[in-house]
């Protein structure tokens, strides 16, 4: 393997960073108080073509490598989460069911939407009473005519209240557990369909949580993504990639927080020197780069190998345990060495204290991916 990123990609990582330090970095804390990304952000955003990284060329995206989409997300994560969330939702979950199992007659009608932004895109898998186990699910599909009517409620689906378009795993034939799941296209403006209440979360402020409800939903039968009793395979290969885009989010964030750590610890004096003098600080700084070159080793060598088209459910699986647990751990050493300044509103590290928690839940839980790793050894 070679790890020397192509010259086009590193004009568009040196591009994407000036953009966060420029234009995101500015305003997270206004966006942190306001729960809202300004309109004049996702603009700019769309005028980047952000919104269209993993969508290939021919359906009006980038068609850009996994390990060049690793490289965004670990850009963006430099700041507010909500930012990256926001593009990140649009590139993996959101349009990737499309991109594997889509016709072309579904890739022509929603592909060029999502990619330039114009349409925003989300993943419905979770329920009240299924989270780890999809197969819990209650939400049901009915054929009836050339449409399916599907009842249900979906909850912590983000971007659900902003997304155009929604891909909702649904039951087709329920005594068949995970081969009764069947996958829909579920656009916004569908009979039956509504957003229900928007949570409010320790972080991600920016990036909104929301309760799908789905009542007598009609659902035209050529959205069927896929065909029926293949919805959990297709979720599955989606979750795949999107845990591996995880990894390279925390990996931004672990090298932001050593940034902010190490120049406070230049600047902060304690019994007449600078705190980054002590053992203590240095140690701390240390690990947090000891576990960054290991994260970024894990990230890359995971995305070389999914853009070569081999499996990657145990890699995937490993980098988002490794990558989110070692992140979780930075932000609290950052808090640490930032001192009662790292406990309060308005600090950076504070912010991605909060945010990272939630990476070590959502698209697969650090136990659960243990389960995964464990059966694939076994085989």
């Amino acid at each position: 393997m070679d790890f020397t990123l192509p010259e086009e990609l590193l004009i568009f990582r040196d591009t994407l960073r000036k953009f966060v330090e420029k234009e995101l970095e500015p305003i997270s804390e206004q966006v942190e108080e306001e729960d809202h990304i300004p309109d004049r952000i996702v603009e700019k955003m769309k005028d980047l073509g952000l919104f269209g990284l993993a969508i290939p060329s021919e359906h009006g995206g980038y068609g850009m490598s996994v390990l060049g989409q690793c490289v965004a997300m670990e850009e963006l994560s430099r700041t507010n989460a909500c930012f990256r969330t926001r593009i990140g939702t649009n590139n993996g979950i959101g349009s990737m069911g499309i991109v594997i199992a889509g016709t072309e007659e579904q890739k022509r009608k929603y592909l060029p939407r999502l990619a330039s932004g114009a349409m925003t895109g989300a993943f419905a898998l979770t329920e009240p009473n299924a989270g780890s186990d999809a197969s819990a699910i209650r939400t049901t599909a009915v054929r009836k005519g050339d449409k399916y009517i599907l009842n249900g409620t979906k909850h912590f689906i983000t971007n659900g209240d902003i997304a155009g378009l929604s891909t909702v795993m649904a039951l087709t034939d329920r005594p068949k557990g995970t081969k009764g799941i069947s996958a829909f296209l579920v656009e916004e403006g569908f009979p039956g369909f509504s957003v229900g209440k928007i949570e409010r979360k320790m972080g991600f402020r920016g990036s909104h949580t929301c309760e799908l409800l789905f009542d007598d939903c009609e659902v035209p039968a050529e959205n069927l993504l896929g065909r029926e009793g293949e919805g959990f395979r297709i979720a599955m290969q989606v979750l795949d990639k999107g845990r591996l885009m995880m990894g390279a989010c925390a990996l931004g964030a672990i090298e932001r927080l050593i940034e902010l750590s190490t120049t406070f610890a230049k600047t902060r004096v304690t019994f007449g020197e600078p705190i980054i003098n002590r053992q203590a600080i240095q140690w701390m700084l240390v690990n947090m780069a000891i576990d960054a070159y290991a994260v970024r080793n894990a990230v890359y060598h995971a995305a070389w190998k999914l853009d070569r088209g081999e499996r990657v459910t145990k890699e995937a699986a490993m980098v988002k345990v490794l990558a989110t647990e070692t992140a979780c751990r930075a932000a609290d050493s950052a808090v640490q060495i930032h001192g009662g300044m790292g406990y309060m509103k308005g600090m950076a590290v504070e912010r991605f204290y909060r945010d990272l928690r939630l990476l070590r839940i959502y698209e697969g839980t650090s136990e659960i991916l243990r389960m995964i790793v464990a059966r694939e050894m076994s085989r």
